[in-house]
């Protein structure tokens, strides 16, 4: 009688040891294809200080490539051709010392090829000398606050500047970034302009950042910071030296009151009732002629909100994790060549562009956007301050309002 052959079955069960193997290559080509035009590839270096990081870091990667690549199809070539098919087991014996020793020698040879330029590296990335510009620059739950003090610098700032969620800088200049923290640790990264520095509460952390061109540049929180780490982002904003000094005028423009009888000038009065106690816009008075100067200290846990003086002069909100303006203007913005986009960016939220659906959700319920929280009826230790925006119950009116407030400060 003859016997079943075991072909077939031999066939299936090597298809199934390649299936593992092959899905891996797969998945590596398709994630590398991915990886084109991404906004925060580190890859792409836009700036002295990320050309340093991918100058050094190319030559070990390809290397650890080419290793990964001899290991892999090794390890396999062995798995088929010596797998079990009942054989003894091969006699054993112990190794060479000569390969023992050799196999010693040439990681550390490795390591200290790899070692000598990172510590050179590292002190090109700490030096910060030749640096024309100071930035402060501090991390809280969930946003990314910028200060820009008196000085000299940045072509002269003759009143402080504060703003969030876009850190606005001359392009072709060294800028100083002093990083600290509200609440706790935080991590910047701008991966086209430099490499990570932890915001740590308690001390001041220094970052050189250096854009070659004008535009607009993806960055984003890298320390797990709480329930929203995911939405706390930043746009790094080069713009040539006469559109750099343009926007610091705009910013430290006079306020300008909505003419009465106008929506933007119910919306000042709905801004003053529901917002003003933690959200500061320079220059607002109250009925009384006094200046109105937010305390979100005594509301919010980390002690401070987001500036709104010009929050139309920026293109996205609450951690850069919203736009304020359609697919198609981000599109443009984002894709605007360097000799253009100074220009467009200084245009701020034109009308046609502004795009209400993120804000409109945001201001009805800020917490359902953006996770401030897990239970807000267990905040712990907070005093009853809450963590991030809280629901203000606001109308649609109330609402209405604030936006037509808001579209006119830039």
């Amino acid at each position: 009688m003859p016997v079943p052959s075991n072909a077939g079955s031999h066939r299936r069960s090597r298809a199934r040891r390649l299936a593992l193997p092959g899905a891996a290559i797969a998945a590596l080509t398709l994630l590398s294809s991915c990886a084109k035009d991404a906004p925060q590839d580190t890859f792409q270096p836009k700036g002295d200080n990320a050309r340093n990081i991918d100058n050094l870091q190319r030559t070990p990667f390809y290397i650890a490539g080419g290793v990964f690549v001899i290991v892999f199809f090794v390890v396999m070539f062995c798995v088929f051709k010596f797998r079990d098919r009942g054989q003894k087991i091969p006699k054993q014996t112990h190794g060479k010392p000569a390969l023992e020793i050799a196999l010693t020698i040439l990681p550390a040879l490795i390591l200290i090829g790899v070692g000598i330029p990172t510590v050179k590296t590292l002190f090109m990335l700490a030096k910060t000398s030749d640096t024309q510009c100071v930035i402060n620059v501090t991390g809280q739950q969930w946003w990314w606050e910028y200060d820009y003090p008196v000085q000299a610098g940045c072509g002269g700032i003759t009143e402080p500047i504060v703003t969030s969620g876009e850190f606005v800088f001359p392009a072709k200049m060294n800028v100083l970034l002093k990083i600290t923290s509200r609440d706790v640790i935080h991590s910047f990264w701008i991966p086209a302009l430099n490499g990570k520095r932890d915001a740590v509460p308690g001390r001041v952390q220094t970052l050189r950042m250096e854009a070659d061109q004008p535009g607009i540049y993806a960055g984003q929180c890298t320390e797990f910071c709480g329930l929203s780490h995911a939405y706390m982002r930043m746009d790094a904003v080069a713009l040539d030296a006469a559109s750099f000094e343009t926007w610091k005028t705009n910013q430290l423009a006079a306020y300008e009151s909505p003419a009465d009888g106008t929506p933007a000038k119910t919306g000042e009065s709905t801004f003053l009732t529901q917002c003003s106690r933690c959200h500061q816009v320079n220059g607002l008075v109250n009925a009384d002629g006094d200046p109105v100067i937010s305390r979100p200290d005594q509301y919010v846990y980390s002690g401070a909100a987001p500036n709104l003086t010009n929050l139309m002069t920026r293109f996205d909100f609450a951690g850069a994790s919203f736009d304020l303006i359609t697919d198609d203007c981000r599109d443009k913005l984002w894709s605007a060549k360097p000799a253009d986009f100074s220009a467009l960016y200084l245009k701020g939220v034109t009308p046609e562009c502004f795009d209400p659906v993120n804000l409109r959700e945001w201001l009805r319920n800020a917490p359902g956007k953006k996770p401030m929280y897990a239970d807000p009826t267990k905040l712990g230790p907070t005093d009853g301050k809450t963590r991030g925006m809280p629901n203000l119950n606001l109308t649609e009116d109330q609402i209405d309002q604030i936006i037509s407030y808001l579209t006119e400060r830039k």
